[in-house]
């Protein structure tokens, strides 16, 4: 059994009980999304695993569909902009070559998030469940925004408020569905084809509460999974598992950018790359042999990149405008499209973020994020966070009205307070 460690401080979910009214529109790589910029693509990166030759494939989507840009989800996952009407089957062909698109019915159901540091095991795993996800009729009925995470143990990934977790690295692992108090405990062999069995329980209690629940958190009391129910399920597909009822899960905080072993950890500003800073990214990543893994914090490690040899290509990175060290104002600096990507948003809060974030930030300080309107698209998951959002009279600061000129200090002073329980 995993050994208990201590929880991370949590902003609340803001996910509750819903009765939906219509189908999941979230976007993919074959159905666009119209925004105020032109057309969007969201391509799914189960684990966030790519090779170099996929990578390139998406830079050269980004120029030759799009506006040159790139930008890295809170999913781990890749959006292309600025798309021109009509591109959606040179833009499917591209992706389809490159080994990034399964069958229509599954390409908006492979949201995987892994922990970017994991070894081999977690690797194969993401693999596995990625391939039965794919040749699972039952898993094309799961939305745009159910969420695995498959975690390497030390808490990560399992912060992010996932649907379905997964935890460990060793010959038995525990599978949790929600928020669950408890979890089940099954061999390393099993857990991919547990979790897609998870997955489906969702769906059972979905269609019996009759609410068209997109994630675990929205089903309405008396609808949610039950670690027993759940054992039952499993032990009548043939996987033992061993149920827990209560289970204290482990915490770590992201990689933040810089040197983790062999690893190398580089930070987009705000998530968004140029198609230049992406070449220069999947050329570090060719040069250290390893591929390239995004990350839900919007980041990208390049397993073996930080190697005595690829030191050089460091510098390379830092030229281009990507951050490769700890410190810096952009650390845990996050923002939504905003304008003029959006048209919901009130603000271009990327330029204001810009304009405002210049002080360096002590690693302990707590992520802020920048929403142009109160939806606060792509907000932080799994930890407490300063929470900026746009409105129609100037920015609110955690509720509170706050001029711009008094940003700058009333961000410095909002991170480096602890927040109250509510946030």
């Amino acid at each position: 059994m995993l050994a208990a460690m201590p929880q991370p401080p949590s902003a609340a979910s803001r996910d509750k009980p819903a009765i939906r009214d219509r189908g999941d529109a979230c976007p993919g790589a074959l159905r666009l999304h119209a925004a105020a910029d032109g057309y969007l693509a969201r391509v799914r990166i189960p684990g966030g695993l790519l090779t170099t030759a996929q990578a390139s494939a998406l830079g050269l989507a980004a120029d030759r569909f799009g506006d040159g840009h790139l930008e890295l989800t809170s999913r781990g996952n890749v959006q292309l902009r600025g798309l021109a009407d009509g591109c959606g089957t040179g833009l499917a062909e591209l992706l389809d070559g490159a080994g990034l698109l399964p069958a229509p019915g599954h390409e908006r159901v492979r949201n995987v998030v892994a922990s970017p540091l994991g070894g081999p095991r977690v690797v194969h795993r993401v693999r596995e469940l990625d391939r039965l996800l794919c040749a699972s009729i039952r898993a094309t009925g799961l939305s745009g925004r159910f969420l695995f995470a498959l975690d390497d143990g030390r808490g990560d990934v399992a912060a992010l408020d996932p649907d379905v977790t997964v935890l460990g690295s060793g010959d038995r692992v525990l599978v949790r569905v929600g928020a669950a108090a408890g979890a089940v405990e099954v061999t390393a062999d099993d857990a991919p084809r547990a979790a897609l069995l998870a997955a489906e329980y969702f769906l059972d209690a979905a269609d019996a509460a009759g609410t068209r629940a997109w994630r675990v958190a929205e089903l309405p009391d008396g609808h949610a999974p039950d670690d027993g129910e759940f054992a039952l399920r499993l032990a009548a597909a043939g996987i033992r598992a061993d149920r827990l009822p209560e289970v204290a899960w482990p915490h770590a905080e992201p990689p933040r950018p810089g040197v983790h072993g062999d690893a190398l950890c580089v930070l987009p500003p705000l998530g968004r790359l140029g198609s230049a800073q992406w070449r220069a990214l999947t050329g570090a990543a060719d040069a250290a042999g390893g591929g390239l893994r995004v990350t839900p914090w919007r980041s990208v490690v390049l397993p073996g990149a930080a190697t005595r040899g690829h030191v050089d290509g460091h510098a390379a990175l830092e030229a281009a405008g990507l951050v490769t060290g700890p410190g810096g104002p952009w650390q845990s600096v996050t923002a939504c499209t905003g304008r003029p990507g959006c048209a919901k948003s009130l603000a271009d809060v990327r330029a204001d973020a810009r304009a405002v974030t210049t002080e360096d930030h002590s690693a302990a300080a707590l992520p802020v994020h920048w929403s142009g309107c109160a939806r606060r698209c792509g907000h932080p998951r799994g930890t407490a966070w300063v929470d900026l959002v746009a409105t129609p009279d100037g920015y609110e600061l955690d509720g509170r009205p706050t001029p711009f000129a008094d940003l700058a200090a009333a961000l410095t002073a909002a991170r480096t307070t602890t927040p109250p329980a509510s946030q």
